[in-house]
């Protein structure tokens, strides 16, 4: 998406004393304003993108969250997820085809005007700016390792070369930055992404592939046990704290703020739809296939991030190659997933720094500083953030709801175009009340267990 969305122009307009800048733009113009020659996104391209930007750091948080409710309804709240997820994604779609906004900050102006835009706009840069900090911190564990309690996780990089000052943390880091993030921020259009995306999903379906693989060699061998099929509850507190996995879910699912920039690059938008239900069921069966085989390996002793798992004898032939080829494949699936929640990122907090300027795609000497300063924050973040997982718990339950749920229920309850129909309100007021209600107990035990030990959920 690079051009001005038609139903923004009220909200962001070229300064009044800039006349050679365009006051507006077409609702058909199209990136050919750079001559670049680009007629339009496929279909499949759009698939891989929108399944890259929902299969993030996610999903290595599933197999713990399906432990603690236990196989059956931990799997049930993942497909759950998933339909709300597309009746949320469907309530976008239609909205901003109706006021003729194609951004959803756009569509949140609409219904709210300038205020509710910026809010959402705040909720979509706390989330993919939270999430980019996470992937960088998981990427620096993956090459460098890192230290848990005293004991020390060897990294790939190091394990592979030894301890040298260059497979340090921070000059892992910083190579990854500049040889690898950098490139791929630079485009300015997601569909430049495209085979990067397809790239991401193959390296997911192998982490899935691997991880099945030891699951049936161990089954073969009589070394697993029945999983926990229900949560374990020892008292009150513990019974509370399984709301804690509901945060979890609802991020990795998050994909709000992408859906309408990649519908417009596509050659046939009336195709977006049929996309988010491929998307969808392809991702859906990622994290189903991902949280039955964690849970399965690795029983209670599941870690809150999966691939911590991966670093001992998994107890078939090949276990240390194993171990480095899933860790390998989820660090680079991380890399290419980066640039997708990056685009974003960089668009929304463009607009909430610069609302009266022309796109960030036609001022280079803006894209590139807003770039570099993006890229510079979330490098200090993961220097400097000491543990991500109650921040991945907190971001969940408060920015990644409000993007994903809240935002769209509302949205379509004031119905400002008059499209809603009753079963829209139903689902909307329902949405509303599950991420209020989860996301308050969620944070509310997450508060308290910092401050109270209690036996929780344990084996």
């Amino acid at each position: 998406m690079t051009g001005l969305p038609s139903s923004d122009r009220k909200y962001r307009r070229s300064p009044p004393r800039s006349p050679l800048l365009p006051q507006k733009l077409d609702d058909d113009q199209s990136f050919d304003a750079h001559g670049s020659g680009f007629d339009g996104a496929s279909t499949s391209g759009a698939v891989f993108n929108l399944s890259t930007t929902i299969v993030g750091a996610g999903i290595m948080g599933l197999p713990a969250a399906v432990n603690q409710l236990g196989l059956i309804p931990g799997l049930l709240t993942i497909m759950f997820v998933s339909m709300l997820t597309e009746s949320s994604i469907d309530m976008i779609l239609r909205f901003s085809r109706a006021s003729k906004s194609k951004t959803y900050s756009g569509v949140a102006a609409d219904a709210f005007g300038g205020a509710g835009s910026n809010i959402l706009q705040a909720c979509i840069v706390i989330n993919n700016l939270g999430m980019l900090v996470v992937y960088m911190i998981i990427i620096g564990d993956v090459l460098s390792g890192t230290s848990v309690d005293g004991f020390h996780h060897g990294g790939v990089i190091e394990e592979w070369f030894g301890q040298h000052w260059w497979t340090t943390r921070s000059a892992l880091l910083l190579f990854t930055t500049f040889f690898v993030f950098a490139p791929l921020i630079s485009f300015k259009r997601v569909d430049s992404l495209r085979y990067t995306s397809a790239l991401s999903v193959a390296l997911a379906v192998v982490f899935v592939a691997i991880t099945a693989g030891v699951v049936i060699v161990q089954l073969m061998e009589g070394k697993i046990g029945m999983p926990r099929l229900m949560p374990k509850l020892v008292n009150q507190a513990s019974f509370w704290k399984l709301f804690t996995t509901v945060p979890v879910v609802v991020t990795a699912y998050i994909c709000h703020h992408n859906i309408l920039p990649i519908e417009n690059e596509l050659k046939d938008p009336t195709q977006m739809k049929s996309i988010v239900r491929k998307s969808l069921t392809l991702c859906t069966s990622v994290y189903i296939a991902t949280s039955f085989f964690g849970v399965v390996l690795f029983g209670d002793h599941t870690m809150d991030d999966v691939l911590a798992n991966f670093d001992g004898d998994l107890g078939i032939p090949y276990s240390s190659l194993l171990d480095d080829l899933v860790r390998v494949s989820y660090g680079l699936h991380l890399m290419l997933v980066f640039p997708i929640v990056f685009f974003s990122l960089r668009l929304n907090i463009d607009g909430l720094l610069f609302p009266y300027a022309i796109p960030i795609a036609f001022d280079n000497k803006r894209f590139f500083s807003v770039t570099i300063a993006l890229m510079g924050f979330i490098l200090m973040g993961a220097s400097f953030v000491p543990s991500i997982w109650d921040a991945f718990q907190f971001t969940g339950a408060t920015a990644a709801v409000c993007v994903g749920f809240i935002f769209p229920a509302a949205i379509t309850l004031r119905n400002i175009p008059g499209i809603a129909a009753k079963n829209d309100r139903l689902i909307s007021w329902m949405m509303i009340f599950l991420a209020v209600s989860t996301s308050t107990v969620a944070v509310t035990s997450d508060i308290y267990s910092i401050f109270y030990v209690d036996e929780g959920i344990t084996s």
